[in-house]
């Protein structure tokens, strides 16, 4: 699939309509994608986010959530203290 925009910056929606809110830490890794990029979607279980967006190609991931879910605050001030 691929990304059919990015939405201030942190928000991704993919070519199927599908949005998605990226986890703070992975941003930076998001930067690097292109429209052309093609993304796999997979469940994971972890404490802050339900999936990931895989780039095949270049072997990488970031985390995400859909975009209309929030990340809680504790969540993230507990990634960037550890």
């Amino acid at each position: 699939m691929r990304i059919k925009r990015h939405k201030k910056g942190y928000i991704i929606e993919l070519e199927d309509g599908s949005e998605w809110r990226i986890w703070p830490g992975d941003l930076g890794a998001t930067l690097l994608r292109m429209p052309s990029s093609r993304l796999a979607v997979s469940e994971i279980e972890d404490e802050c986010c339900t999936h990931v967006l895989v780039d095949r190609l270049y072997g990488t991931a970031v985390r995400v959530i859909e975009a209309a879910a929030a990340f809680a605050p504790e969540q993230i001030e507990a990634s960037l203290i550890s």
